[in-house]
């Protein structure tokens, strides 16, 4: 009677999604262990994944592979998609370049990353790779994000170039909200007006993003230097500001890499960085990652 009756065809108010949800600490205040084939992420120990940055042949990634395990990392990374900038540079070999990287992980007991680039490579990635990682471009490829959430391996998801921390947890929830909760940041470092350096190495995101959220957090300091003689400063760093461990580029001859050669440590350089590294966890309470019982070793599918 007399009052005005509502409009059925305006359309309704939604509230706002102000933020994360299962990203967040409060979701999981004891804080998630990613189980990676026997090797544990998140927990005290310290887990350096290492390897090229391209795979380019079995020769180079075998060597490869054989000097990281001897130096103590964990798991072996090689990129066989690659989003270069310029559409002539090495794009990668693909899926013969995955097989060569997981036969090397299996004769050196390494578990494998590398980089998935859209949903149709996942099939195949599924069946090889250990741990799929998302690349700063694509951090915001929200299709990609989606079909990750619905598989059922641990995913590694970087930073973009130019996103905030809170763009970065969102591309992680993601994932979450999908079902998926074996996720993995990973700070690489973001453009600012630096020229001198290829990116700037955001060490205080890392820690702001171990106290916001209960992921592992992990830092490449290859793409976000540049340099061979910057990462293993930043990488103790990294390990002292709180990072559950390192993605590092290795290659047993830079000079000659299709890709990224100037920021590829070889594998002497890689192990003096293993060596340096205990001191530094030890004095903030971690160490790195071993296995716990000999079962443990033998690698896990």
């Amino acid at each position: 009677m007399g009052g005005k009756q509502p409009d059925e065809s305006a359309p309704v108010a939604v509230r706002k999604d102000t933020g994360a949800r299962r990203v967040l600490r409060a979701f999981r205040p004891e804080g998630t262990r990613v189980q990676v084939g026997p090797v544990e992420v998140g927990g005290p120990g310290f887990v350096v994944m290492a390897g090229p940055c391209a795979v380019e042949g079995i020769e180079q990634v075998d060597r490869t592979a054989a000097a990281v395990a001897q130096a103590g990392a964990h798991v072996l990374r090689g990129g066989v998609f690659k989003p270069r900038t310029s559409p002539y540079a090495f794009q990668g070999m693909g899926e013969p370049g995955l097989h060569l990287l997981a036969e090397a992980g299996r004769r050196h007991g390494l578990p494998i990353i590398s980089e998935v680039m859209e949903t149709s490579q996942l099939p195949f990635m599924v069946e090889s790779a250990d741990i799929l990682q998302v690349g700063a471009r694509n951090m915001q490829n929200f299709s990609l994000l989606r079909a990750l959430g619905k598989v059922r391996r641990p995913v590694l998801l970087k930073r973009g170039l130019s996103a905030t921390l809170q763009e970065w947890l969102l591309a992680a929830e993601y994932i979450l909200e999908g079902g998926n909760e074996q996720v993995m940041l990973c700070e690489r470092g973001i453009r600012t007006f630096e020229t001198e350096i290829r990116n700037t190495l955001d060490l205080a995101a890392v820690a702001w993003a171990k106290q916001r959220t209960h992921l592992p957090v992990i830092v490449d300091p290859s793409h976000a230097t540049g340099q061979v003689d910057l990462i293993l400063p930043m990488s103790l760093a990294a390990a002292a500001a709180g990072a559950d461990g390192l993605l590092i580029e290795v290659h047993p001859r830079p000079e000659q890499a299709l890709c990224d050669g100037n920021q590829a440590l070889t594998p002497e350089h890689f192990q003096t960085l293993m060596q340096r590294l205990p001191p530094v966890l030890d004095a903030v309470g971690r160490h790195l990652w071993r296995p716990e019982s000999p079962a443990q070793v033998v690698r896990a599918r």
